[in-house]
């Protein structure tokens, strides 16, 4: 009987620990909480974007980098640290809570801070000292630059209601490009832990 617990116990080692995967577990969970996410940017919205078509801009969001099947776990998890950082600085601001109902941004921000919590153990997990370069180049630099231009055009644009419009779609946009990713990750995870 210690034989078969012991053999046991170190299936469950080999299928959860390091050996088995990189450690990073993305539960269905949190790629719910992204669906979650983007439902209530949904219903954030205050005007129609047909009324701030004035006011539309092409942020330059990375697709092809986010969404590229060549990213490897790593990068792909500072790339969607970044996004959802980003995202929860973003609505994270004054000017946010001036702009947006309050009991819908503070669901938002409570659902990013929780993918935030469960991406950083990934981060750490994933990326050793030796990669934490992965920060400042590539997709993630990337995605760096382009919430700054969105920093930089909701200031031009002082913060206006119609500015705020334009980002939420657009944030909706890179949002659900991260789910895309989530989904991805949990399953790259998912066949490195599988027997």
């Amino acid at each position: 009987m210690a034989f078969v617990l012991s053999l046991l116990m170190a299936l469950v080692l080999v299928s959860y620990g390091p050996g088995g995967s990189l450690g990073c577990d993305l539960s269905q969970n949190h790629v719910l909480i992204g669906r979650k996410n983007l439902r209530l940017l949904g219903q954030m919205r205050r005007l129609s974007p047909r009324f701030c078509l004035q006011d539309r801009k092409d942020f330059a969001f990375p697709q092809e980098m986010v969404e590229g099947g060549q990213l490897q776990e790593a990068q792909a998890i500072s790339v969607l640290h970044e996004m959802l950082q980003q995202s929860f600085n973003l609505f994270h601001t004054e000017s946010s809570s001036a702009a947006w109902d309050t009991t819908l941004l503070e669901q938002l921000r409570t659902g990013l801070h929780q993918q935030l919590d469960d991406l950083d153990a990934c981060l750490g997990q994933v990326m050793g000292e030796e990669d934490s370069a992965l920060g400042r180049t590539g997709p993630t630099l990337a995605v760096k630059r382009y919430f700054q231009g969105i920093h930089v055009y909701l200031k031009e644009k002082e913060y206006s209601d119609c500015a705020w419009e334009t980002v939420r779609v657009e944030i909706m946009r890179s949002l659900s490009s991260s789910v895309s990713l989530q989904e991805r990750l949990r399953m790259m995870d998912g066949d490195l832990s599988s027997p």
